[in-house]
């Protein structure tokens, strides 16, 4: 059974005005918060706070041995209020009073209540890469290396018309949570990833595409398991990313962050934009800001960085392989 550890935040004020209390749950994983550098690691849409582990959606990534080593740091993963892995109350009835900005504060609260003084890394990926993003924004120096994958610092135009979509359809689909998650995959992946997989095969037994038994199974497996209130909470987030949304100045933003920013693309990302990231990587060259630009090669589009997971070890190995850290 997973043991989630909480933190009580009695007055969070979001950026809005509105001041509400929130639960915030987390989990940990390898050594001590105190005694150990720290690495938060940021869910994505339907991820959760188990990161590592048996069961954790990340596990290829970070335990025992792995890339980012259970046995030299103390892993924080927060879980996304309303994220539906746990009771958290209110906070995803009114969730277009939410930004992103607000749970990268949340997170930060969150990190001051635990005594942490500074982060090793933060790294996300897809929505919780863009959290990220937000963190680095509000608290410049906390972060010794800002990892987001497969995600952005703003929400692009073509984000925002999908979730935009995902919202129609959460609040006027007889099947919102299916639905939706059908439109989701057909951005997640790519033609070529469902050509590989499929190739125009039948599902004898139903009579249908195998490609159409696939979606619908995606959409029933994510109904048993996701709640509607939280599907419409972390859309609101995705299409929120935005580190400028106070300076409105891409520049003056980044100008005092002093992460070593690690941009891990997708070359064939139809969400996040692989351009986008390539610009992005130019900009933070040209203010002489510690940059690097890495890109995942493959047909699984935004999905790839939940299966290319050998490229991303190869990318993040001299991250994690700090000689300053030692290994318990």
């Amino acid at each position: 059974m997973i043991h989630l550890k909480t933190i009580e935040i009695l007055d969070f004020r979001t950026k809005n005005g509105k001041t509400l209390p929130i639960t915030l749950s987390y989990q940990t994983f390898g050594q001590s918060l105190s005694n150990a550098p720290v690495v938060l690691v940021n869910h994505a849409l339907t991820g959760n706070s188990n990161v590592s582990g048996r069961e954790g959606w990340w596990k290829e990534l970070i335990g025992d041995g792995k890339c980012i080593d259970t046995r030299s740091y103390a892993i924080l993963a927060f879980n996304i209020p309303g994220n539906g892995f746990e009771d958290t109350g209110n906070i995803i009835d009114n969730y277009e009073d939410f930004v992103a900005g607000d749970v990268a504060q949340l997170f930060l609260q969150g990190i001051e209540a635990l005594k942490i003084e500074s982060l090793f890394a933060v790294i996300g990926g897809s929505v919780g890469g863009g959290i990220a993003w937000e963190m680095a924004a509000l608290a410049p120096t906390l972060i010794k290396h800002l990892i987001p994958v497969a995600t952005d610092w703003k929400s692009t135009d073509w984000l925002i018309a999908n979730c935009f979509l995902q919202d129609n359809i959460l609040n006027n689909s007889s099947n919102p949570i299916e639905d939706a998650r059908i439109h989701a995959m057909l951005c997640y992946r790519t033609p070529e990833s469902f050509k590989f997989k499929f190739d125009r095969t039948i599902n004898e037994k139903l009579g249908v595409f195998n490609i159409e038994s696939w979606l619908a199974h995606h959409g029933d497996k994510l109904r048993e398991r996701f709640q509607l209130r939280a599907y419409k909470f972390i859309n609101q987030l995705l299409k929120t990313i935005d580190i400028t949304s106070a300076s409105k100045d891409f520049d003056k933003t980044v100008l005092h962050i002093t992460s070593h920013i690690h941009i891990v693309s997708v070359d064939t990302d139809l969400f996040f934009n692989a351009d986008e990231n390539k610009q992005t990587f130019q900009n933070l060259q040209r203010l002489h800001k510690k940059a690097s630009y890495y890109e995942i090669q493959s047909i699984h589009g935004h999905d790839a960085f939940l299966i290319e997971f050998e490229q991303l070890t190869n990318f993040l190995s001299p991250i994690f392989k700090d000689k300053s850290v030692r290994v318990a």
